[in-house]
């Protein structure tokens, strides 16, 4: 069975939702999921000041912290987190920084890799921030699975890069259209995980 880590940061449950509809694309494809999230890092007084934060906090305490042996244990990884000035988290990035053990080791050579983003703000910041997340997984060996226009879902939701969406400063929660795209890029990364270990299971021909 193909093994999914799906790796995120919310603080008031946008990109949270969008992690949960991309975990129920992989499982429809049939891959067994970890869904996890990366460490809060702000000061407890950040998070009592915000009603969202707080709420949010509570309604995913039993959801697991992120670990390298869960990049170990995957075949596919996909990185999920809001956009900060067109960077990810603080949160995620942390997390990111710790992988030098793995990395160094080459045991994130060809994983199969994919990102996702929400943003308060129309263009604040979606693009760039997956295109920050890439970099990571270029500097790892990687192989990048982007939705692209795999599917008609992608020209509703308008990006080829990485689910994304707005939440008008958190008014709004992940409408129709962003949920069935993520969903669409949880299926399409199991997929062609799975045929692309299917390929190296087969025997090579002898010529």
């Amino acid at each position: 069975m193909t093994k999914v880590a799906i790796i995120y940061y919310s603080a008031t449950g946008t990109t949270y939702k969008l992690a949960k509809a991309v975990e129920e694309g992989a499982k429809e494809a049939g891959a067994e999921v970890r869904l996890l999230k990366a460490r809060e890092l702000a000061p407890e007084e950040a998070i009592a000041s915000n009603e969202g934060w707080s709420a949010h906090r509570l309604e995913t305490q039993n959801v697991p912290e992120a670990s390298n042996d869960d990049l170990e244990w995957a075949d596919a990884i996909i990185l999920g987190t809001p956009t900060r000035y067109g960077l990810p988290t603080a949160q995620l990035k942390q997390f990111i920084d710790g992988t030098g053990p793995l990395w160094g080791q080459g045991k994130l050579v060809n994983k199969i890799t994919s990102s996702f983003t929400s943003a308060a703000t129309t263009h604040g910041g979606h693009e760039t921030t997956l295109v920050a997340l890439n970099n990571t997984f270029y500097h790892w060996g990687a192989i990048i699975v982007a939705p692209g226009y795999a599917d008609g879902v992608q020209f509703a939701s308008g990006t080829p890069y990485g689910t994304s969406f707005t939440s008008n400063n958190g008014a709004l929660e992940p409408d129709d259209t962003a949920l069935n795209a993520a969903r669409f890029q949880g299926k399409r990364v199991a997929e062609v995980t799975a045929q692309l270990l299917a390929g190296r299971a087969e025997p090579v021909a002898s010529s």
